[in-house]
């Protein structure tokens, strides 16, 4: 099976207009407020981060909240400005743990290795389901080799590695037909009811889309016919020959179900790319599929146990009882809700990629202005007040980019501290992967945030200019906010 468009969740707000939106009111800017300072008529107090008035924030930086001393420190600082009013004292990052290093993605189980550098990993419930085949398997060669005795479970053991190898070059086409598309293959895992590619990028084309489904079913054929032709010159009812008969069997079983046309299966993305080729509208293919795939759930649910029970699957009305009637009714269930929450996701992701447009660096960017290192915090915000706007970026003395200050770090600063904190002391170093072009959109702009997590990134124009400050809270509520809205 082949899964595709993990964008991932982005972050970010605010529909703002085309140069720099308008400017509600935020942390940069309500907390400029002093006791010394006029307070602007139109600020309406809002604080966009949820912070409260204590200046504690959730989401602060490992340095948030410890700019100021402990009040216990406040004499001698207000001693200190009586004694020399026009010099504060150089300002001292604050103290803290270090930063946080980003959280790893889970890997989602044991590495196997990297065919086409692509990383195979085995999830703990493929260790389950292995054990379940041994069992069922090992019970089913007793019957027809009775002489094997407990050695049987090794050769249901390594029926069920063979029958997941199977399943593994099954998933492999589906990975180089992506990959000879040019499109991203984060990995292939191996899990509880087969395996899953998945691919970061939809194909661009429902030809693409197609051939990139049915590369899958069509290998599991493949082996299916291999397997039998491996089995014509050997003796029936030996190990052997056993072996090859569970294998082919199961492939044929493995392409047939794939071939089911309802998303999440390869039969679904088939029959997707065929509604999509007709109306010419990936969403339409998307939503016929889905619904497809959870009118099959539903008839897996009902009618695997009403097969079972009527023996049409190869087994007698009379021993398809007690025990066997509770796990082919499980096995109906488990499969059901997998089709069933597959067909969901993959409708969510539709709606995802048709409003991924909608993200624009541009649109999204907050209005920046430039201060020096040396700046008091106070003086910084009073002049993003001035000029309407809600981000600094501190320059060096010929106005070059050298740091963000950070959001967080502003709030963590009480207001009569800040005439005391130069802004270098609450900036963040912007690293190539912070610096962001202004033209940047969708899944583009995601991909260039996923590659360097930070919390504000600098957006320039093709010219080098600075055009503002990207908030990734800004990006996480405008990406919340678009799914949000019908499609």
């Amino acid at each position: 099976m082949v899964e595709s468009g993990g964008s991932g969740r982005p972050r970010p707000d605010s529909e703002q207009s085309a140069e720099h939106p308008a400017t509600p009111a935020s942390p940069a800017t309500d907390l400029a407020k002093t006791p010394d300072e006029p307070q602007p008529e139109n600020d309406t107090g809002t604080d966009d981060t949820g912070a409260d008035d204590t200046g504690t924030d959730p989401d602060a930086g490992p340095h948030a909240g410890t700019g100021a001393d402990a009040d216990g420190g406040n004499d001698k600082a207000e001693a200190e400005t009586e004694a020399e009013p026009t010099a504060p004292p150089t300002p001292t990052l604050p103290k803290g743990p270090p930063p946080p290093r980003p959280p790893e993605q889970p890997r989602g189980g044991l590495l196997m290795g990297r065919p086409f550098g692509v990383p195979v990993y085995v999830a703990p419930s493929w260790f389950l389901v292995a054990a379940l085949i041994t069992w069922v398997f090992g019970n089913q060669l007793d019957r027809v080799l009775p002489e094997l005795g407990a050695a049987r479970y090794l050769v249901s053991l390594f029926f069920a590695v063979a029958f997941y190898a199977s399943v593994l070059i099954h998933e492999l086409a589906h990975t180089i037909a992506a990959l000879r598309f040019k499109l991203p293959v984060r990995r292939i895992q191996l899990q509880f009811f087969g395996g899953v590619s998945e691919i970061e990028k939809e194909a661009e084309t429902p030809g693409r889309e197609f051939w990139l489904a049915f590369v899958g079913p069509l290998l599991s054929l493949i082996l299916s016919g291999l397997f039998y032709l491996a089995l014509q010159p050997v003796e029936r009812g030996t190990v052997p020959g056993v072996l090859l008969a569970g294998l082919m069997i199961s492939n044929l079983i493995v392409a047939i179900f794939n071939l089911l046309p309802g998303l999440p299966l390869d039969g679904g993305r088939m029959l997707r790319a065929v509604v999509w080729k007709i109306t010419g509208k990936p969403m339409s293919g998307t939503i016929a599929a889905a619904w497809v795939g959870r009118a099959l759930a539903v008839s897996v649910l009902v009618g695997l146990p009403l097969l079972t029970q009527s023996g049409a699957l190869g087994s007698s009305a009379e021993d398809s009882v007690g025990m066997d009637t509770v796990t082919d009714a499980l096995l109906a269930a488990i499969l059901a809700a997998i089709i069933w929450t597959g067909a969901g996701n993959s409708l969510r992701m539709a709606r995802l990629r048709e409003h991924l447009p909608d993200l624009r660096a541009r649109t999204l960017t907050r209005r920046a202005v430039p201060v020096e290192t040396a700046t008091p915090l106070s003086e910084a915000l009073r002049r993003a007040n001035d000029a309407g706007a809600r981000a600094l970026v501190v320059v060096d003395a010929h106005g070059e980019p050298l740091s963000l200050v950070r959001e967080a770090a502003i709030v963590g600063v009480p207001e009569h501290r800040r005439p005391w904190v130069a802004v270098s002391g609450l900036a963040q170093d912007i690293t190539d992967g912070m610096r962001i072009s202004a033209e940047l959109a969708g899944e583009d702009l995601l991909d260039v945030l996923r590659a360097t997590p930070a919390t504000e990134y600098l957006v320039v124009e093709e010219t080098g200019e600075i055009f503002g400050v990207l908030s990734a809270a800004d990006v996480e509520r405008a990406f919340v906010k678009a799914m949000a809205r019908p499609s």
